[in-house]
C-alpha cells in the first residue's frame, strides 16, 4: 500500500506513540482521525499542532469502552472521509505494578475493557470499511507482557491483568487475519521497553531505583530502550512493503524476551 491519500484511523493520539505515529502517516500524505479521551491538555496540544502543520484531520474524543461512541466514530469517519484503508489500534490501559500496587477490581475491569475490549469493538467496526477499501491493513500494537508476564526485571511494570489481556491480542490478530483476507491484512507490533511506552517518558520508570532501571537494559539484548523512532519504520514497513504478510505477530523489543544470558563457546568436547 502506498500511504499518500489514503484515511487513516490511529487510535490514543493524544500523545507519545499514537501522536508520533499519527504525525509520521500525515506527514507521508495520508488523512488521519485521531481519538483522544482523558489527556484534556495534550489533547489540545496534539489538536492545535496538527491544524498548524496543516494536515487534513479529524480529532474525536470518544470513550472507546463505549460501543456507542465506536459506532458514532465510524459514522463520522464515513461522512468525513467515505473510507477507512488503515487501522492502528493502539488503544490500552497497563497498571504498572510500581504505580498502582495491588490489585483492585477496578484496576482490573479498566485494563481489560481497555487494552482487549475496546480493541475488538474497534476492529469489527472498521472491518467493513477496511474490506471496502480493496487494500486495508490493521496494525495493533501490543505487549511483551504477554510473554513474560510479571517476572524478572519486568514484573514492576507489567502486572497479571494486563500481561493476560496482551496475550489475548494474540489470539485476536489470527482471527482477525482470516476475516479480513483477502482484501485486509492484519498484523500485531509486539513492543517491549520504548520511551513514553513502559520506559522513559511514562509514570512508572522513575519509581524504579537505578538499579532496577538497568537491570532491565541489560536484559535487553541491544542494550538500551527502544525509541518511537524504531516504531515508526516498523509500521510503515508493515503498512508498505509487508504485502504478502498478514496474521503475523512482530516483536520489538531489542531482544528483551531473549534476555541477558550469552551462548557458550563451543567446548573441545572428549573424542
Amino acid at each position: 500500500m502506498k500511504i499518500p491519500g489514503k484515511t487513516a484511523l490511529v487510535l490514543g493520539a493524544a500523545k507519545g506513540i499514537g501522536k508520533h505515529i499519527a504525525l509520521a502517516l500525515a506527514s507521508a500524505g495520508a488523512k488521519v482521525v485521531l481519538t483522544h479521551y482523558d489527556w484534556p491538555e495534550e489533547s489540545r496540544q496534539m489538536q492545535e499542532e496538527f491544524t498548524a502543520l496543516g494536515h487534513e484531520h479529524l480529532a474525536v474524543k470518544v470513550d472507546l469502552r463505549n460501543a456507542d461512541e465506536i459506532a458514532d466514530l465510524f459514522d463520522r469517519i464515513a461522512n468525513r472521509f467515505g473510507g477507512l484503508d488503515i487501522l492502528i489500534n493502539n488503544i490500552e490501559r497497563g497498571g504498572m505494578p510500581v504505580v498502582h500496587g495491588p490489585y483492585t477490581p477496578e484496576q482490573w475491569d479498566l485494563e481489560m475493557e481497555t487494552t482487549l475490549k475496546a480493541k475488538w469493538f474497534v476492529f469489527n467496526r472498521a472491518l467493513p470499511l477496511l474490506k471496502e477499501s480493496g487494500d486495508g491493513t490493521a496494525i495493533t500494537i501490543s505487549s511483551i507482557a504477554a510473554i513474560v508476564g510479571r517476572s524478572g526485571p519486568a514484573g514492576l511494570i507489567f502486572n497479571d491483568g494486563y500481561s493476560a489481556a496482551n496475550r489475548a491480542v494474540s489470539s485476536f490478530t489470527e482471527t482477525w487475519a482470516r476475516q479480513g483476507a483477502p482484501e485486509v491484512r492484519v498484523n500485531e507490533l509486539m513492543l517491549g521497553f520504548f520511551e513514553t511506552r513502559h520506559a522513559e517518558g511514562t509514570r512508572g520508570w522513575p519509581l524504579l531505583s537505578p538499579a532496577q532501571q538497568q537491570a532491565i537494559i541489560e536484559h535487553t539484548l541491544l542494550g538500551r530502550t527502544g525509541k518511537i523512532a524504531d516504531i515508526i519504520k516498523a509500521i510503515f514497513f508493515l503498512i508498505e512493503d509487508a504485502a504478502f504478510m498478514t496474521g503475523s505477530v512482530i516483536r520489538l523489543d531489542g531482544g528483551y524476551i531473549l534476555g541477558a544470558e550469552g551462548v557458550h563457546s563451543m567446548p573441545a568436547g572428549v573424542l
